[in-house]
């Protein structure tokens, strides 16, 4: 895991709210380095949601910081992605940021 320069409670509470984000809108524009962190957290919310029982939807909630999302997860998102064993996410690299010249790239949804 990359530490992106953040304390460790800070870190989690930005890849849930990135992870959450990216479920409930489809796709989202970071850092290169950041969204291969996203990819990893949303890769396994994904593959929870696969899986109905208790105890991956209580996984599901305690990570995804809106309520909405996870039933959207559950409801929409997972089903779409049955049939596939893994990537449900792609990185497309669109170019360094004006300002800081950080390497852009879009996360979405396949």
């Amino acid at each position: 895991m990359r530490k992106l320069g953040r304390t460790s409670d800070h870190r989690k509470a930005m890849l849930r709210a990135m992870v959450t984000f990216l479920l409930e809108n489809g796709k989202i524009e970071t850092t290169v380095t950041r969204a291969k962190e996203v990819k990893n957290e949303a890769e396994k919310m994904i593959t929870l949601g696969k899986n109905t029982d208790l105890h991956s939807k209580r996984q599901v909630f305690a990570y995804i910081t809106k309520e909405e999302v996870s039933k959207k997860l559950f409801d929409e998102i997972a089903p779409k992605y049955a049939d596939r064993k893994g990537g449900y996410t792609r990185i497309v690299k669109v170019g360094p940021r004006r300002g800081d010249a950080a390497e852009m790239a879009i996360i979405e949804l396949v």
